[in-house]
């Protein structure tokens, strides 16, 4: 494309079921930020950490895939918990190159307090949109997260 194309870009991508989606993530994202705040993590601090939850022994690999991340943006909130005490590296039973990653006593501590905040952000949602509405949600949104991968 040139800078003098002249096709029109239409105005209609604000009503695009993707931006709607977006648009929510951004409220959400932005409002665990702003509560997580306080407790000193970021709302990708917090994905990390209930990550390793519920799946210790993750490497930071399979961390960046799942959360489809870099492996670099993986490594740097890595070093961050485990500088705080909340994450350590554990050598792998197998792999001796491998190292896996699990909370600690501290990081437990700290995704509990976090936990509490985005259970809350979760229960003003739900309790906004009744019950119906928020279990119509989440089966949208599982439907919409299946036809996109099936496409």
């Amino acid at each position: 494309m040139t800078k003098d194309d002249a096709r029109p870009i239409p105005a209609e991508h604000l009503t695009r079921v993707t931006w709607a989606l977006r648009r929510a993530e951004w409220a959400v994202q932005a409002r665990k930020d702003q509560r997580l705040r306080p407790l000193g993590i970021a709302a990708a601090q917090y994905t990390l950490l209930i990550s390793v939850h519920t799946d210790p022994g993750l490497t930071g690999a399979e961390l960046a895939r799942r959360l489809n991340v870099t492996p670099q943006a993986v490594a740097s909130q890595v070093a961050r918990l485990e500088e705080r005490g909340q994450l350590e590296r554990r050598p792998h039973p197998r792999h001796r190159h491998v190292q896996e990653l699990h909370l600690t006593d501290a990081g437990r501590d700290s995704l509990r307090d976090a936990e509490a905040v985005i259970v809350d952000i979760e229960l003003r949602i739900a309790e906004k949109l009744g019950p119906k509405k928020a279990a119509q949600l989440r089966a949208l949104l599982d439907e919409v997260a299946e036809v996109v991968r099936e496409a």
